[in-house]
């Protein structure tokens, strides 16, 4: 099979897998080459991928979507973070959704200021 993570700006993994186990919203799930052809919406969570060397991989991935048609296996999601130990790979997951988590947090007051403003010359208008 041929795995290739998409990510909005650029392809994170393209490469031939034996395996890809990941977690839908109804459960865990492996795939193998002659797995029949299949849509699954991905929660959060660690993607498990064999690559054909036989090395076992993981991918942190946020939401997402998987479809396995033939031999292409397509896995396209906003965030994914690779690693090959899940000790390194947690550390990793964490210091970035926290540095995410604090820019959320800022656009989101800079956005209720705007919208606060906008309300407020609204008001002188009327």
């Amino acid at each position: 099979m041929h795995l290739k993570v998409l990510l909005p700006t650029r392809v994170l993994v393209d490469t031939e897998i034996a395996k890809v186990s990941a977690e839908a919203a109804n459960g865990a799930f492996t795939l193998l080459p002659r797995h029949i052809d299949f849509v699954a919406s991905l929660v959060p969570g660690i993607l498990t991928y064999q690559p054909t060397d036989g090395a076992e991989a993981f991918l942190a991935v946020d939401e997402g979507i998987l479809v396995k048609c033939g031999d292409e296996v397509l896995i396209s999601t906003r965030r994914a973070a690779p690693g090959d130990d899940l000790h390194a790979l947690r550390d990793r997951v964490e210091q970035t959704y926290l540095h995410l988590d604090e820019h959320e947090r800022l656009a989101r007051s800079a956005l209720a200021r705007l919208e606060a403003g906008v309300v407020r010359r609204f008001m002188d208008l009327a």
